[in-house]
């Protein structure tokens, strides 16, 4: 099942990464999520919008199943990666987060030195040939914009690094295990506006082999660095479509709302 965006005035959507389609979910007896229906386009940025508590983290956890780490939750509805559904009783959860990668809203580097953090996933996956790991983890730097920086404090703490390169280093750790999309929750809200800025050209270069679902507060840069946008508000998908028209001509007024600053 592909959704179309709300407003049909929006262009065709490209071919969809993931998909999510009559979605709920509980926390218990209190329901996060109701009957969301949305694409993820293979090789864009999605960005999720809306006032705190709306269900976008939820939503972003959904797709790679870390919600099945909290207890008592309860989704319903179906959520498809290439067409299959991730919630299929035979789906391989460690496989699936291989796919489906995530950072965090803070920089979560290991207490361990910047080529141990970048290699940290495959040397679980139990890869120890020295060759393939040097060039692993020199692509994954180069690909997060840190190899010139780094390549010669390689054996340095990661946690000695400013916060953009920490966070810049949790996307190389990410990209080494090949992912094929990228969830950010909130990347940029523990960084300064010029480090802001390098994570957010980072998206954008990364886009060209990545497909990326970003949840951000920061409505201003849902629509520099986004090419759709989806408005939560209360566990609904209010609006989702192409970032410039959701932008300047919504179809809801709550989305109107939301983004003149009348509430939210």
């Amino acid at each position: 099942m592909i959704p179309t965006p709300t407003n049909p005035s929006d262009p065709p959507l490209p071919t969809a990464k993931m998909v999510v389609a009559k979605l709920d979910l509980f926390y218990g007896a209190f329901q996060a999520l109701r009957q969301v229906t949305m694409p993820f386009a293979k090789n864009h940025i999605t960005a999720l919008i809306g006032p705190s508590g709306c269900g976008k983290s939820t939503l972003l956890r959904v797709l790679n199943r870390m919600n099945d780490l909290i207890p008592g939750v309860l989704v319903q509805g179906r959520v498809e990666l290439d067409g299959l559904d991730i919630y299929a009783p035979a789906t391989d959860v460690c496989e699936l987060r291989t796919r489906v990668g995530m950072v965090f809203q803070r920089p979560n580097p290991f207490p361990l030195s910047v080529r141990d953090n970048v290699l940290f996933g495959l040397r679980v996956a139990g890869v120890h040939h020295r060759a393939r790991l040097d060039e692993t983890m020199e692509r994954s730097l180069r690909a997060a914009w840190l190899w010139d920086n780094l390549k010669d404090r390689l054996h340095h703490p990661a946690l000695e690094l400013p916060l953009d390169q920490q966070q810049r280093l949790c996307v190389a750790r990410l990209l080494a295990v090949s992912p094929e999309v990228i969830l950010m929750d909130e990347p940029c809200s523990a960084l300064d506006p010029i480090a802001t800025a390098k994570i957010e050209e980072l998206m954008l270069e990364l886009k060209r082999d990545y497909s990326i679902v970003i949840v951000t507060h920061n409505m201003q840069q849902a629509a520099r660095i986004s090419d759709y946008t989806g408005y939560m508000l209360l566990g609904d998908m209010v609006e989702f479509g192409d970032t410039g028209r959701l932008f300047t001509n919504p179809a809801d007024t709550r989305t109107q709302d939301y983004i003149s600053g009348r509430y939210g």
